[in-house]
């Protein structure tokens, strides 16, 4: 079975529309690697005047990372300058990739590059 990384992204407070809106530049950020596919795991539009719209779910991301021993650590830098380039808000992400969970909330740039190199060792086999 091939490697899928799960992202969800969240910004407190932010409606649907600016979830979405997010989620879908990050998707088109993310086709540009080579990973086999990364598709939106809820609709990828909000209905407009939909008041009952789960967030959570607009923000989510499957990303099939495929055979690629570099596809992840490709995945994490564009994560890394993404939420760099978020200014007015810094939107939270969750990584799940197999069992292990990553969650990137209110953290410094040079946390975030820490844990996010952790979270790629983690996945990488020795001599990769």
């Amino acid at each position: 079975m091939e490697n899928q990384l799960l992202i969800l992204l969240s910004e407190e407070g932010a409606e649907a529309e600016r979830v979405a809106e997010l989620t879908g530049y990050l998707r088109r950020e993310l086709l540009d690697l080579d990973v086999d596919d990364v598709t939106a795991v809820a609709g990828e539009e909000v209905p407009p005047g939909a008041r009952a719209v789960d967030v959570t779910q607009i923000g989510s991301l499957l990303v099939a990372l495929g055979s690629s021993a570099t596809a992840l650590s490709q995945v994490v830098t564009v994560l890394r300058g993404w939420l760099g380039r978020c200014q007015d808000e810094r939107p939270s992400l969750r990584l799940t990739l197999d069992d292990d969970v990553l969650e990137i909330s209110e953290a410094t740039d040079e946390q975030v590059s820490e844990a996010f190199d952790l979270f790629v060792q983690r996945h990488t086999p020795a001599g990769a």
